[in-house]
């Protein structure tokens, strides 16, 4: 962390906007906030900065298949960010764009003085080019001629560009990250990069390209017929931000941050391309950077290419927003790779949250209405181990967020939440309040219980502000108070509100997982279950179903090659289907297909699918589009194909 100790300034990547948020945007984003809210409720001043990349081939090509202008493609894809991050309660203090002016003009000016300083140059530059990635790659990078990342075609390219001077800061930086052990974490990371760093010749980074390949970017300063390069333009959104989008006097004043979080996949570019940049502008580097691990699905990466992303949306509407917000940072130590299941995520909520700090407050709040009428009573003698357990949360929370540990902070709270739970049942204030001669220890037996639970939602605030807020004030607890940590804080006195279980088991949550589920099924799908009965009379009572061309003008059918087909497991009749749409790159289609065709049959095939249906998911995977099929009287079924070859992604018209 920086030496800045009244303030602390954080950052999550800037997302890239042609991108769908998925649990991995969720995820780094959660993090910041729960470390946002944390330093918060320490009384830190915080500057909490979030985005989105906005420049680059990519957008500007998809601009382009979209009819739009890489702005206005732009400005419709930032709201899925923008949209998630009220859904998942994020508490960012500002929002940044790189087609925000302040950023432009801050990229600029720093572009300039490094070629003020002799430090960007000029350069003829040959290599194999891959444009989903934006990226060069040497004839030995590439795998079987193709991109080494992606698996696409590549072009060679020749041309003029300008490179900044990496190479010259390789053992500055080495010597850096030996000098400071946090600077990149975990060590694991660390480890990684220094290795990167002692065993190859760092080279020099190209920061832009010719404007007649790419002109959605911001202009060189020193020559106008270039952009910037994304990387470039892209990492110093973490200084620009702070200058023009929060309330400073002098200068920036928040700069450098205390920690950067990012994913483990832009390690390279954050240690050592933005460390050197840093360097090369004689500014002070920040104070961590923290690359986190990937989350998978039964060990398998999550790719939208075979289906098996988790949509955050999807998630928190079924299982609740703190619920998730709660098993992320329960479930696994920050940094490293974890595997998602629903399965996983149940047993989180149903146990600990519904069970053991579920009850406890339920128990605590039902008790004290009925042995004190709602008011919390006056403690008769103190409870110094419970106390000490609650007040030394303060200091071994604190640790645990200084490394970012999250699981840790969780580990240590959930021990106040066990030890509560265990004094309730030994005390058994049920029978306490069957004599008078014990009123006075049930008095104390509750208070401590109450008190318990209101440094409990203070400890929890952060990674569940929505829940815990609502405790605190059902506690009698108003915004100003409750905050104070250590014991004692809880009046008595204190009347309670009416109390609502805070986490209700998964098993209510069932029903409305059907109607949920019900509600995404397509008209086919829904009239393919009906009886025979059933279809004869809707059949009879809508006997020609005719539509109008306006209603048939919003149905989009395009062509699209099979990549890859294979079974759905648990299903006879599902086969999943990976789809290339061209431009659009590939998609996968669920289709009823299994028991007419086989896998192997399908490969390689052109076929035609509804391309703008919403997203459905069957058997747990998400199907983005319908194949179309036909169906003899004989109820053989047949996949549509083209007569003649077509490139994919061509329109039906």
């Amino acid at each position: 962390m920086s030496a800045q100790k009244s303030r602390f300034y954080v950052t999550t990547p800037i997302y890239y906007v042609n991108d769908i948020p998925h649990i991995g945007h969720a995820y780094t984003t959660i993090a910041a906030d729960i470390l946002a809210r944390y330093y918060r409720g320490r009384g830190r001043d915080v500057f909490f900065l979030t985005g989105t990349d906005e420049h680059g081939q990519k957008v500007q090509k998809a601009a382009g298949a979209r009819g739009l202008s890489p702005e206005e493609h732009a400005g419709s894809m930032v709201k899925n960010f923008q949209n998630l991050w009220k859904t998942l309660n994020i508490s960012n203090d500002a929002f940044i764009r790189t087609t925000d002016p302040g950023h432009k003009k801050v990229v600029r000016e720093l572009l300039q003085k490094l070629w003020d300083r002799g430090l960007i140059e000029k350069r003829s530059y040959e290599g194999w080019y891959c444009t989903p990635d934006e990226r060069f790659w040497t004839e030995k990078d590439l795998k079987d001629g193709k991109c080494p990342d992606c698996g696409r075609d590549v072009e060679k390219i020749e041309e003029q560009n300008f490179f900044f001077l990496m190479s010259r800061y390789q053992e500055r930086l080495i010597e850096h990250i030996g000098k400071n052990p946090s600077y990149i974490q975990p060590e694991t990371r660390k480890n990684e990069v220094l290795g990167f760093l002692k065993n190859q010749t760092l080279g020099d980074l190209c920061i832009s390209r010719p404007k007649k390949r790419l002109s959605w970017g911001i202009p060189l300063p020193f020559d106008e017929d270039f952009v910037t390069y994304v990387w470039f333009d892209a990492l110093v959104n973490y200084y620009s931000g702070p200058l023009y989008l929060a309330d400073q006097s002098n200068g920036n004043e928040w700069w450098p941050a205390d920690a950067h979080l990012i994913g483990k996949d832009i390690l390279t570019t954050h240690a050592v391309y933005w460390s050197t940049m840093l360097m090369a502008l004689e500014l002070p580097l920040p104070g961590t950077i923290f690359a986190h691990g990937w989350w998978t699905i039964e060990g398998k990466k999550m790719s939208k290419s075979i289906g098996n992303v988790v949509d955050p949306e999807d998630i928190c509407r079924r299982f609740g927003v703190d619920q998730f917000r709660y098993f992320l940072f329960r479930e696994i130590p920050f940094g490293n790779d974890g595997d998602f299941s629903e399965d996983a995520l149940i047993t989180r909520i149903n146990t600990e949250l519904a069970n053991d700090l579920g009850n406890l407050s339920t128990r605590t709040f039902t008790m004290i209405n009925k042995y004190f009428d709602g008011v919390v009573p006056e403690p008769q003698e103190a409870e110094e181990e419970m106390r000490s357990l609650a007040e030394g949360l303060v200091s071994r929370t604190e640790e645990a967020f200084a490394a970012l540990d999250f699981q840790r902070a969780l580990e240590e709270i959930w021990k106040l939440v066990s030890y509560t739970n265990k004094y309730i049942e030994s005390n058994a204030p049920w029978a306490l309040a069957k004599s008078p001669e014990t009123k006075g220890r049930l008095a104390t037996v509750l208070y401590s219980a109450a008190e318990a639970l209101r440094v409990l939602a203070l400890h929890l605030s952060p990674f569940m502000p929505e829940t815990m807020e609502k405790l605190l004030a059902e506690m009698g607890l108003p915004e100003t108070g409750g905050k104070n940590p250590l014991w004692g804080g809880l009046p008595p006195g204190t009347r309670l509100g009416t109390f609502e279980a805070l986490f209700p088991r998964i098993e209510k949550l069932k029903n409305i997982e059907k109607e949920e589920i019900k509600s995404k099924e397509t008209p086919k799908m829904q009239e393919e279950q009906k009886k025979p009965e059933e279809k004869e009379k809707s059949e009879a009572e809508h006997p020609e179903n005719l539509i109008d061309i306006s209603e048939f003008a919003k149905v989009e059918l395009k062509t699209g090659k099979v990549l890859k087909a294979g079974p759905v497991k648990g299903s006879n009749k599902l086969l999943r289907l990976e789809i290339d749409l061209s431009e659009e790159g590939p998609r996968q289609v669920v289709a009823g297909i299994g028991k007419q065709y086989k896998p192997e049959e399908l490969e390689g095939k052109t076929v035609i699918i509804v391309a703008n249906l919403k997203p459905a998911k069957l058997m747990g995977l998400e199907s983005r589009g319908m194949l179309l099929a036909a169906t003899d009287s004989e109820g053989a079924l047949s996949v549509l194909t083209t007569e003649k070859s077509i490139l994919p992604g061509a329109k039906i018209k």
